[in-house]
């Protein structure tokens, strides 16, 4: 119960590195909505005229291949939880790619430069040709 408890209390939305890469892009001009509910997963930014969603990964939470520790306590528990996680992110991704958008994922862990140098460059080859406002 209290480790339920503390989870609920936990940020989903507007975390610090999705907060600082939202601003970069912003600041780069890069126009797009956030938490998306209309798509699958709800992602972090979503460039809506190019058909890409953002997710911002944290490394505990969705097993970051080069952060990711397993909890001692009730190990067999966060075992399944964070496997399910990741299975869920898979299947949030298909899903998505079944509608025909690209789907990218950014580790908190990363850069807010190197995030924003990605999704920019991804956006940029993307978005369609005559596409004068990003977004």
């Amino acid at each position: 119960m209290a480790v339920s408890n503390q989870m609920k209390r936990m940020p989903r939305e507007r975390t610090t590195p999705e907060m600082k890469l939202r601003r970069e892009l912003h600041r780069r001009g890069l126009r797009f909505r956030v938490n998306f509910r209309e798509l699958p997963g709800k992602p972090d930014i979503v460039f809506t005229r190019a058909r890409l969603a953002v997710f911002v990964d944290g490394c505990f939470w969705h097993m970051c291949p080069v952060h990711s520790t397993m909890p001692k306590n009730n190990a067999e528990w966060w075992r399944v939880k964070l496997f399910r996680n990741v299975e869920r992110d898979r299947e949030k991704d298909a899903r998505l790619a079944e509608r025909g958008w690209t789907v990218m994922h950014v580790w908190e862990h990363e850069t807010v430069l190197e995030s924003a140098d990605r999704i920019e460059e991804l956006y940029t080859s993307i978005r369609p040709s005559g596409s004068a406002t990003p977004g």
